[in-house]
């Protein structure tokens, strides 16, 4: 590497499987021991009184309740104290959510798809923590009951709790929680709670309290909310970088000249990643990275994504995805769908196109990070998706243990999958420590935009079987893609044997009664970064499904709702939403110069099904949407009104997706900058929403992502309404559309 900076040049070293790391800690398999709390309980003389883990009483009534996630505007901040504090029978009033530490061992979620890994991904807080939650209140009211029943010498059984009390109520003795920590003698062991021993649902007073609101929304309405862009630390200073265009490739020319002449900066670091302008404040390091933008040339030699062209490759993808010796890898599988195919009286066939997408979220990828003398330890201010995985990323890099790293978790301005790669927190961890102060890391949009892990591009092949009755017995689907998992969880790709959880997810439509069913993937390298996107893989799987599905029903005459209702009639859940959104939406009245579409989409649990309803600018080429009609069963909800606001904000991101939204990557890098070309969805476009709850006895199930999934292919089903022709390519932005509708 040549460069003309001769002064403040460390000897900057970093090991690239730690930097690169990404997401692979989420299938760290940690351990979960029988007891749901683990180790001692502590009790102190001071102002609380600690009764495990996850719950402190103060000496006040205040109740800490820990959150083992991060708050990205899902809900769980509010949602994960709400299930501990009505086993707890706390008074909701006194309750303070805090950010717990990254400790799997305690705070891990056991849901499969983490194994006891700590992070907020995927919509399955809820449905992982709901009964770890629930025990953990049931033991500290316990807890409390116990050492009441002990000073007052009464039996247990005669003991019961009102809001944050326990009562006698044949002496009509009532004491406060709070005062019951000042003489409470915690046990060594944590009581065993049987099933029996939990709330029955008809006891509940907390969830499903439509009159309890999200914790975190008043400080966001009147401004006092902290995100980790506005942490400020003392002798902070800040830093810009000037992102590598692409995976793998290091910065061969770097004239610092101009930078440094800068007012402000005080250093330019080249590193593996891009190069780091240092500063006094955040408007010279943006000055200094511009300075250095037309000046720097990257070594690309050896670097996968150099050759890639988003669009030069679309060929390729389609000749794999029809290649006989293309080796795919089988996803979900019911029957004998090769032999079905085989054996059909008709074949219907298509094919569908998604493209590569960013994340898009409002606040820029940030960090702050003070790495100690010794270099043994650092302290970091960061909101991110994995607050463990951090502290392992950030000891690698120190060469020292994720207990000598600490995270300072912050509110996060929208992470979509972004913040679960710990990118951010290298690179500022690397400068920190390079220049031994405390830093302050802020992407430029445009250098978050370089920095994209986007959702891959996909191709999908579809066939499907129909029988001399006309029924469909065969179901084949291929999709052609990067490997997600390849780059965001690589062990969990090698425990799978190159098959991709994230990107193939939403392909096993296990809920549609088809007897021969084949889902596989064949995988593409390209060197792209990508990671997961919100919806994850259905987020393009559901978008090929729900549009073949109408194929399917218009090749045999049928109606498209119709045909749903046939292939679910054993999935009870899925005929509700799907009855009920057709009741929303009149699905049989007639529009003028406008046309429904219809889709269901299942995603770990919960069902959604949504109908939109459009028009057509045939001159422009733009789609309009007017109105929007969207049912979800989530199983038991938590909050009610959080489950429609999560409803309505993931319709919003899959308007956007469907419409909009698209990366261009030639010779490796991504061809967008920013916002004004790479437009998102805007106000003046939004239709009307209309959303409903459908009750179910399941277990709670996610929210955050569903409501992206039926949108995409509800604009396409309806477009053909409309027009009788298929778009078959996400986005359906009005240049593609007005090609098809020629």
């Amino acid at each position: 590497m040549n460069t003309t900076q001769t002064q403040n040049k460390p000897d900057v070293q970093i090991n690239r499987r730690h930097f690169l790391a990404g997401a692979g800690g989420l299938t760290f398999a940690i351990g979960l021991s029988e007891g749901l709390i683990t180790g001692a309980f502590a009790q102190s003389n001071d102002s609380k009184s600690s009764l495990s883990a996850w719950v402190t009483i103060g000496f006040d009534d205040t109740i800490t309740i820990m959150t083992p996630t991060g708050e990205m505007g899902q809900g769980t901040l509010t949602s994960l104290p709400l299930i501990l504090a009505e086993e707890l029978d706390a008074d909701w009033s006194r309750v303070k959510p805090e950010y717990a530490p990254p400790n799997p061992q305690i705070f891990g979620n056991p849901n499969p798809l983490l194994n006891g890994g700590q992070a907020s991904l995927a919509s399955i807080a809820v449905t992982g923590y709901f009964t770890k939650m629930r025990v953990a209140g049931a033991q500290a009211r316990r807890i409390l009951m116990d050492a009441v029943a002990q000073k007052w010498n009464v039996p247990l059984s005669e003991l019961s709790t009102e809001p944050s009390t326990v009562v006698h109520a044949s002496s009509g003795r009532k004491i406060r929680y709070g005062e019951i920590a000042r003489f409470a003698t915690m046990p060594t062991q944590a009581p065993k709670i049987n099933p029996e021993d939990l709330k029955p649902v008809n006891r509940f007073r907390l969830i499903g309290n439509k009159s309890i609101g999200r914790l975190d929304v008043p400080s966001k309405v009147n401004g006092t909310a902290k995100y980790g862009i506005d942490v400020q630390v003392p002798g902070m200073v800040f830093a810009s970088v000037l992102e590598s265009p692409m995976e793998g490739a290091k910065p061969d020319f770097v004239y610092s000249a101009d930078a440094l002449d800068i007012p402000g900066v005080l250093q330019v670091l080249p590193l593996p990643f891009g190069v780091a302008v240092i500063g006094s404040t955040v408007e010279a390091t943006r000055a200094g990275r511009n300075a250095l933008k037309v000046q720097t040339t990257w070594n690309t030699s050896g670097v996968v994504a150099a050759t890639f062209d988003s669009e030069l490759a679309k060929p390729a993808y389609e000749r794999h995805a029809k290649d006989p010796q293309a080796k795919p890898l089988d996803h979900f599988k019911r029957g004998d769908a090769s032999t079905s195919l085989q054996s059909a009286n008709k074949i219907i066939e298509s094919s569908y196109w998604t493209e590569h997408c960013y994340h898009a979220q409002m606040e820029p990828m940030n960090c702050v990070a003070h790495v100690a003398a010794d270099e043994k330890s650092a302290e970091l201010w960061v909101g991110t998706q994995t607050a463990f995985l951090a502290t392992v990323v950030a000891a690698g890099i120190l060469k020292t243990t994720p207990d000598k790293i600490k995270i300072n978790q912050q509110l996060i301005g929208g992470g979509f999958g972004r913040r679960i790669a710990a990118d951010i927190v290298a690179q500022t961890v690397v400068i920190a420590n390079a220049i031994k102060k405390p830093v302050k890391l802020i992407l430029s949009r445009e250098d978050d935009m370089a920095a994209a892990r986007p959702r891959p591009m996909t191709y999908h092949r579809m066939q499907a079987a129909l029988d001399p009755q006309g029924q469909l017995v065969g179901w084949h689907h291929r999709i052609v893609a990067e490997n997600v998992d390849a780059i965001a969880a690589p062990p969990r790709f090698t425990a799978r044997g190159g098959r991709d959880y994230i990107g193939w997810n939403g392909m096993d439509i296990e809920y549609y009664n088809v007897p021969n069913i084949m889902a596989e993937g064949v995988r593409e390298v390209r060197g792209m970064r990508v990671q997961p996107l919100r919806g994850i893989g259905s987020g393009h799987n559901k978008f090929a499904v729900e549009c073949f599905v109408d194929e399917v029903a218009i090749a045999r005459n049928m109606d498209v709702l119709a045909m749903r209702l046939e292939l679910t009639k054993q999935e009870p859940r899925a005929q509700a939403v799907l009855k009920a959104v057709a009741e929303m939406a009149d699905w049989k009245k007639p529009r003028k110069g406008r046309a429904l579409g219809l889709a269901l989409a299942e995603y770990h649990g919960t069902f959604a099904a949504g109908i939109v309803e459009v028009s057509l600018n045939k001159s422009s080429g733009k789609i309009k949407v007017h109105q929007i009609w969207l049912t979800v069963d989530p199983g038991l909800v938590i909050q009610h009104d959080n489950v429609l606001a999560q409803l309505e904000g993931a319709a919003v991101y899959g308007l956007s997706l469907a419409l909009i939204e698209e990366l261009n990557i030639q010779k490796g890098a991504v061809v967008q900058s920013n916002f004004n070309d790479y437009p998102v969805f805007r106000m003046s476009d939004m239709p009307e929403i209309h959303t409903r709850i459908i009750s179910s006895n399941a277990p709670p199930t996610g929210m955050g992502e569903i409501g992206v999934l039926p949108i995409a292919p509800a604009i396409s089903n309806a477009i053909f309404q409309l027009t009788g022709k298929r778009l078959n390519h996400l986005p359906m932005s009005p240049k593609r559309v007005k090609k098809v509708i020629a």
